[in-house]
């Protein structure tokens, strides 16, 4: 029988049904945290227009969720989030914020309440352009108690702080990443594949654009990528306006099913993210993870989460994104050493099991 330890509350800026890797951080923590016997509150927004498929979703949960109705005027759910936040943490023994918001609202809270808090950094909310937000944000961070970056890379945007943080990569539940029961096959040998919204900060455009000098050497390659096709068209023109077109395709959204059988599908996955325009940054990269449970080595790029996402020379390798020749270099390593990086990917995947990860953040309690 499991005893009831603390009383968690978990602010998030995002929460499942609904994308996102904060959501997909915070959905964890919890439940995990409420296995292991702690009682956990979340506190999330709505983000469908009925809120049919949150309501939906919460029901299935072993712990409470509260979400803030969605309103046409943002001001209103902030203020919401803000009156909830203060009604649960009062009653908490210790409060985890993870999001942008939810860093700057909880920071508020705790002038009101001496409680234990825990702040969740991913990268982008620590990242702004504005030194008026780098401000705000550098001032509630130094209210929490613990502060949780999850990369080097991250911890190394806020290291400024003069605090002490602690670095705990993202989990996967690794028996959810298997081999799917039926298969296909996609185009191309090699498969290259990329997961995530097509957007300057995953790098779709960066392998596009070193895709001229890659069929020279792989004639047969082509790239596939999968998510929301957010700046799709224009990537296809920069692909056409180089002659490499025909070797990619977007393939949009999919199902669950759909992408395991896609990532089975491919050789290598792929991800050369990069900073964009407003700060947006990859924090760490856990489709990279979600494919190595898979066998699916991966090649990354450096100078971003992604290094703590790929353990290099061994699930798969670590690049400049704006090299080409090391990019075909270290595809042609993975295709002769298949069996070796398909063997170490699903061993470091494995090391990032929620069940070894969700220990670390105890440890904090």
């Amino acid at each position: 029988m499991i005893t009831l330890k603390s009383n968690i509350v978990i602010v998030t800026s995002e929460f499942p049904p609904q994308p996102g890797g904060i959501g997909n951080h915070a959905y964890n923590l919890a439940l995990h945290l409420s296995n292991l016997g702690y009682q956990v509150k979340v506190i999330a927004d709505q983000r469908s227009k009925t809120g049919d498929e949150e309501l939906e979703f919460d029901k299935s949960l072993p712990f409470s969720v509260e979400r803030i109705k969605l309103y046409k005027f943002r001001f209103i759910m902030y203020l919401k989030r803000i009156i909830l936040t203060i009604k649960y943490i009062k009653s908490a023994t210790y409060c985890i914020a993870t999001g942008k918001f939810s860093l700057w609202n909880v920071a508020f809270c705790r002038l009101f309440f001496n409680r234990k808090t825990i702040a969740v950094v991913h990268g982008t909310e620590v990242n702004f352009k504005s030194a008026l937000l780098r401000k705000s944000i550098n001032f509630s961070l130094k209210r929490f108690d613990e502060i949780v970056a999850v990369s080097n890379y991250t911890k190394s945007l806020i290291s400024h702080l003069n605090k002490k943080i602690i670095v705990i990569p993202n989990g996967i539940t690794t028996s959810e990443w298997k081999n799917s029961k039926e298969k296909i096959k996609l185009k191309g040998q090699p498969v290259i594949t990329t997961v995530g919204r097509v957007s300057s900060r995953k790098g779709q455009l960066n392998v596009i654009q070193h895709l001229p000098q890659l069929v020279k050497q792989f004639p047969e390659l082509h790239y596939h990528c999968v998510g929301i096709p957010t700046e799709a068209d224009a990537f296809i023109k920069v692909a056409e306006s180089l002659k490499v077109a025909s070797y990619v395709t977007f393939h949009g959204s999919v199902t669950e099913d759909e992408l395991k059988q896609s990532i089975e599908a491919t050789d290598i996955f792929v991800m050369l993210s990069t900073e964009s325009m407003t700060g947006d940054v990859e924090g760490f990269g856990i489709a990279i993870l979600e494919a190595n449970a898979m066998g699916i080595p991966a090649i990354g790029a450096k100078g971003c989460g992604i290094e703590d996402a790929i353990n290099n020379g061994k699930s798969g390798f670590l690049i400049d994104v704006k090299n080409t020749n090391e990019f075909k270099e270290r595809i042609l390593q993975i295709l002769q050493n298949t069996t070796k990086f398909k063997t170490e990917a699903v061993t470091w995947a494995n090391t990032h099991d929620w069940s070894h990860i969700i220990k670390r953040y105890e440890e904090l309690f």
